[in-house]
């Protein structure tokens, strides 16, 4: 009697979990582009070989692997799955994949996690393939999870590469008690968000304009009757230890991801991720929908400048020459203040086309080193911010974000330059030349601004195990010296004593210097322009409010004008009629 009791706690208890599962199932959204949906596992296992890697080779240990037999390398973590039928490297797994699609249908495998008062469901996804914006490799593990305290749910934990982000139940997107989960483009990280990821070094891709997947249209699979479950291996290629840091290495299962600690103790790990927050939600709204921002500030800018123009011109015309810092008529001051600014222009225009900031290290190590300096980070007006690692084939992009720094500025001068149409006096556009200047030298000052503060926004994993406190007196010295300097490291290799060199090289480049220039010019013109205190052609406001206001001749009172005034115009008159 006591066994039948014990089993039918179990079956009840089995129930209230499926339904659980069932409840808060989460609906997928995917970006337009993605190629990789959740898959059954069974796709990998099949197509793949069984390898051991070693300091000195790679071992084939099984041509035919199966879920019974990957449950024997629990304790193994040097044995990876490879799919045959492509690489990190190239899209074979990813067009395999996409043939087969339609008769693999989509899986997601469950789990519930009790403590006490205090049940976690997890939802784990696994991908044929990860193609992400910073890492390319086999096998992608991705999971989900919902915090259930005293029957109510009260957190949601989403992963998202080697982190993730935890939010209350209140800040979650859902349908129902369904959890909405946007899934980043090829590296499958999960956000809260459809209009996430593009703040922090990730540079995912999210949006809601592709494939959903709701929980109609996948199959739940219990994590727990998994034979493969306990395998500790790698679920993808493993090539050389740079691979390992640049993320080209398969993911272990959920057992194993991030130590354990998603499986062993869900609630600690997703309490150790960052809180989302409302105001980093708008952050990243604004740089998703940035470019059309932009253009339709652009637009509104274009027809407010549009407006002025036709008032001036209604007013008192816009003078000969149209746009104002063209009058330049001889050596004199207000013709010497537009000359300075047409000077800044130009090398603004220039200073958009280099480098504004840039760090670059070269190593020598024997038998592995870089060709010369490479850049670990630079930032330009094409193409945002871009840090890179150096690796034995050239600099490996590893994070950016991407703004057209060069088009907002471009855009900003053409917008100054319209702006001087029909402007009388030199003063008023002196006051244009000094804000223009001085949002050209902002970014500068921004960027300098976060260079001092380097020590603390560079990732530690960049500095690694050996030479850490070396390293950060580095970015010490680069927070010390923002605008340039030089520095060489001397590490120990670990084993046999050798040494390697690190030079160390910063500062501003070659257009960072030029939109400085290019600023203070223009903040000298516009200065230039303000002492001159001239009107550029006859007819302006200046000029008509003379013509309208009489004079008063000296010693005689208004009264007195006013009479004047009076028998002028009737002689006037009388001179008319004769």
């Amino acid at each position: 009697m006591l066994l039948i009791a014990v089993s039918l706690l179990g079956m009840a208890g089995s129930a209230a979990d499926e339904d659980t599962l069932e409840q808060y199932a989460p609906i997928l959204y995917f970006e337009g582009s993605e190629t990789c949906f959740p898959v059954n596992v069974s796709y990998h296992i099949d197509n793949s070989y069984l390898y051991q890697f070693t300091e000195n080779a790679t071992i084939l240990l099984d041509e035919t692997p199966t879920s019974e037999k990957l449950y024997n390398y629990s304790d193994n973590e040097y044995v990876y799955l490879d799919n045959q039928y492509g690489s990190p490297d190239d899209d074979g797994i990813i067009n395999d994949y996409q043939s087969k699609m339609s008769s693999l249908g989509y899986t997601i495998y469950s789990r519930v996690y009790s403590s006490g008062e205090m049940k976690i469901v997890q939802y784990w996804m696994f991908y044929a393939f990860n193609k992400g914006e910073l890492n390319q490799h086999e096998g992608d593990w991705e999971m989900v999870q919902v915090v259930i305290s005293d029957g109510a749910p009260t957190k949601v934990m989403y992963s998202q590469h080697h982190g993730g982000q935890q939010a209350t139940w209140e800040q979650a997107e859902k349908e129902g008690d369904h959890i909405k989960v946007y899934v980043a483009r090829g590296s499958h990280a999960n956000y809260l968000r459809s209009y996430s990821g593009k703040f922090g070094i990730a540079s995912d891709y999210v949006g809601n304009d592709g494939k959903v997947i709701q929980p109609t249209d996948y199959t739940v699979v219990p994590l727990d009757s998994q034979g493969w479950l306990s395998f500790a291996g790698r679920w993808g290629e493993v090539g050389s230890i740079e691979d390992s840091f640049l993320g080209k290495i398969g993911s272990q299962g959920p057992m194993y991801r991030e130590d354990g600690a998603m499986w062993n103790n869900p609630f600690m790990w997703g309490s150790s991720l960052p809180l989302a927050s409302d105001n980093i939600f708008l952050l990243e709204w604004f740089l998703y929908n940035f470019v059309i921002i932009f253009i339709l500030l652009t637009v509104i800018s274009l027809c407010i400048i549009a407006f002025r123009i036709y008032r001036r011109h209604k007013k008192y015309g816009l003078g000969p020459r149209i746009v104002s810092m063209f009058y330049i008529d001889g050596f004199n001051i207000k013709s010497i203040g537009n000359i300075i600014c047409i000077i800044g222009i130009i090398i603004a225009v220039f200073g958009l086309f280099h480098t504004w900031y840039e760090i670059s290290v070269g190593i020598n190590a024997g038998d592995f080193g870089t060709e010369g300096m490479i850049d670990l980070m630079s930032i330009d007006g094409i193409k945002g911010v871009q840090i890179s690692f150096p690796g034995s084939g050239g600099p490996i992009p590893i994070g950016s974000l991407v703004i057209p720094f060069s088009a907002i500025i471009g855009i900003g001068l053409f917008l100054m330059v319209l702006t001087t149409i029909g402007i009388s006096t030199s003063k008023k556009l002196g006051h244009k030349y000094i804000g223009r200047g001085i949002k050209l030298l902002f970014p500068i000052v921004m960027i300098l601004i976060a260079i001092m503060a380097i020590g603390m926004v560079i990732p530690s994993f960049i500095a690694g195990d050996t030479g850490e406190a070396t390293m950060e007196n580095v970015f010490d010295s680069i927070s010390g010296s923002p605008f340039g300097g030089t520095k060489t490291l001397m590490i120990s290799e670990a084993g046999d004593g050798g040494q390697v060199e690190v030079d160390m090289q910063w500062g501003l480049g070659l257009g960072g210097q030029l939109l400085i220039a290019a600023g203070i010019i223009l903040l000298i013109a516009g200065i230039v322009e303000v002492i001159a205190k001239t009107s550029f052609f006859e007819g302006g406001p200046i000029e008509k409010s003379k013509e309208q206001k009489p004079k008063k001749p000296k010693g005689q009172p208004k009264e007195k004008i006013e009479e004047n005034e009076s028998l002028k115009t009737e002689d006037f008159e009388k001179n008319e009629k004769k």
